[in-house]
This record gives structure tokens, sequence and C-alpha cells, in this order.
């Protein structure tokens, strides 16, 4: 207020040029241009006209510094640093109209600008760096727990990590870990009961062999006399379960072996029909009356020559352990829908009919039959005992 009443008792010293290009009288009028502070720039426009006559430009805005930030702060703000006003003033040849452009206000906004975008921009940093030790920490963990984990401590769990990318894949560890653990824990407990088999079977083996011994070497010294038949017939008795036992322990070893890998091989059905004449001219030896029927048309499939054969031994090996000789033994041999069906049914002893077994052959059976990419199926009504196997052909 205190300027502009100043510039109003000024005016009425000074005249107003007839133009821009009335040098003389612009220079008369640059005491009253000067009147203003470097912040404020100072325009004369004819009152009628509205042309242009003089004017003195705000000397700060020379400076290069401010200018820059003044127009970025111009560009910004939209103008916001910027004062002006436009005043009718009376000089001593008349009256015109005086722009006054203040750019003082830009000496206040611009630190509280700066000062803005700073703390926008430590706020922002520091929010993200808030988010990043949380993310590091959580790495930190993770890392932590996956060294655990390769120390071999399969039992401690690893905590929740929160629902992002990085609590994911702890989840999908930590399951991996519950997996690895439970499967360590079910092979050491298998190989401990194989183990403790093992264990008890090798004793039981001592005892038929400790008998054994003892009947040979009686008729070694031929002092058995009349009774060298009977420890004959003893002596094959011990053999007999010495046998027993190792068949047992034959058999739990494939049922426990997991890594079996087959030899696959085209092979035709005859090579089957062969191996099914054998088993039955081994049983018929031993008091069976075996039948065999194979259907008449030769297929081709692919399986493995050793494993048929095992199978084989398996399925026969129960009729001669289980089957009662006063009934024959069925065995067919048929081809349906490009499929190789082979069938074989006896009848159970009595003494065996409500006997539960531990079916470890049968096992084996389906074991192999699967790795042979075929099935089984094995029911027993009114002590028949049925077994069938599927093999796909080629």
């Amino acid at each position: 207020m205190v300027f502009m009443n100043s510039l109003y008792r000024a005016a009425e010293n000074y005249d107003i040029p007839a133009s821009e290009d009335d040098t003389e009288a612009v220079a008369a009028l640059q005491p009253f241009l000067n009147m203003p502070d470097q912040y404020t720039s100072i325009y004369i426009y004819g009152m009628d006209d509205g042309l242009y006559r003089a004017g003195r430009y705000a000397p700060i805005m020379d400076h290069a510094g401010f200018r820059t930030l003044f127009d970025f702060g111009y560009t910004i703000t939209n103008g916001e640093g910027e004062e002006y006003n436009a005043i009718p003033l009376r000089f001593r040849n008349g009256t015109a109209l005086v722009m006054i452009y203040n750019y003082q206000r830009f000496t206040f906004s611009c630190p509280y600008f700066i000062g803005a975008l700073l703390l926008c921009v430590l706020l922002f940093i520091s929010i993200i760096l808030f988010f990043l030790n949380r993310k590091m920490h959580s790495l930190q963990t993770l890392k932590a727990e996956i060294l655990t984990m390769s120390s071999g401590d399969l039992s401690h769990r690893i905590p929740n990590l929160g629902g992002d990318e990085i609590g994911i894949l702890a989840k999908e560890l930590d399951g991996l870990r519950s997996s690895l653990n439970e499967t360590i824990l079910k092979e050491q407990e298998s190989r401990r009961a194989n183990q403790d088999l093992i264990t008890a079977l090798s004793h039981d083996l001592r005892t038929p062999l400790t008998i054994l011994n003892g009947y040979l070497e009686i008729l070694l010294l031929k002092q058995s006399g009349e009774k060298q038949e009977e420890y004959l017939e003893k002596c094959l008795k011990k053999t007999g379960d010495i046998k027993e036992l190792t068949n047992k322990m034959f058999e739990y070893a494939l049922v426990s072996e997991e890594h079996e890998t087959p030899e696959m091989a085209w092979i035709s059905t005859d090579f089957i029909e062969q191996c099914l004449m054998e088993n039955c001219e081994f049983i018929r030896l031993a008091g069976f009356h075996p039948k065999l029927h194979m259907h008449t048309v030769t297929g081709v499939l692919e399986s493995d020559k050793t494993m048929l054969k095992r199978i084989f031994n398996n399925l026969f090996s129960n009729i001669l352990k289980y089957g009662d000789k006063k009934y024959p033994v069925t065995i067919k041999g048929t081809i349906e829908k490009q499929t190789f069906i082979l069938s074989l049914s006896n009848s159970v002893k009595q003494e065996h009919s409500q006997e539960r077994s531990d079916n470890i052959g049968l096992k084996n059976v389906r074991t192999m039959t699967a790795l042979l990419n075929g099935s089984v199926s094995a029911d027993m009504t009114d002590r028949l005992f049925t077994a069938r196997l599927w093999f796909p052909l080629r």
C-alpha cells in the first residue's frame, strides 16, 4: 500500500511517452520505472489505445538460478508464484494504465515447494525402505530355514511369512520339508522292519540247520542203524523248513524293492505258453493235475521275460503251498479286445481255507504286473482260489 501511494504521488511529476520510440520521454521516465524493487516489473500502456509505452523488467529475473526455479515452479503451479495488478495512474500529461508484476511471493512459495517436495521424497523413500526391510527380513528368515534344512534338521517348522510370493514360497517349502521328513521317517521304519525280519528269520534258520547238521553227522558216522531211513526223512523235512524260510526272505525282499525297473522287449504269447507248460509239468511231478487251455491265436506284447517268469513262479508256488491235489488246476489263456487274459484256478486245502496269509507272493505279483503295464485280480469262493492277469497286446 505504501509503494502504491508512492507511485500515485510520483506519477504526477512525469509525462507519458507518446510511444515506445520516444527515447527522450522514455529516458526521462526511468526514475519512475526504477522505483519498484528488484522483484517487481512495471509496464505503462496507453489508456485509450492500450499500446505499450515504456517499462522495466524485474532485475531478479536476469538471475539464472532464480529464473530456472521460477520457470519450473510457474509450470508446476500454473503461475501461482506471480502476482500482478493493473491500475490507472494520472501523469502530468494524462492517464495511463500501469501493469505491475511482483515475484516476491515466489521467495516464500519456492522454499515451501522445495521443502514439501523433499519431504514427499523422504516419506516415499522411507516407506519403500520399510517394506524392503520387511522383505529382506523375510528373505533372511527363509535363508536361515533353508540352511537349517540343508544341515539335516527337518523337524523345525518354517514360520508363516505372509501371503505374498515369499510367503507362498515359504509355505510350499514347509510342505516339502514335511513330506521329506515323513518320507525319511517311513524309510527308517521300513529299514528297521526289514532288519528285524532278517534278524528273526536268520535266527529261525539256525534251529533247523543245527538239527540237520546233527542228523547228517550221525549218518556220516554210520551210527544210525535201523533209524537211517527215519533220519533221512527228518533231514528232508528240515531242508523243507529251511527252503520255506529262505523263500519268505526272498519274497519279502522282492515286495520291498521300490526301484526295480523292467527291461521291456516285444514278446510273443507263445513264450508265455512255454513258461506255463514248464510250471504245469513241475506241479504235475508234485502230484497236481494241471489243465492248460491256450487261445489258438498268437499275440505280441511289450514285457520283461524275467519278470514274467517270476510272476508265474509266485503263482504256481502258491498252488504248491496251498492247493489241494484232489482237484484239478485250471489255467486258461485268451485274447480279448487286444488284451491277453490269463486265469489260474485251484482248490485250497481245508486246513488253509480259513488261514490268514500275509499274501507276500500275491503282493509281489501285483507289483511286477503293474510294472509291466498290466493288472491283477484275485478272489476265493468256496475254497476255490482264482487269479486273473491282464496284459495289453501290441
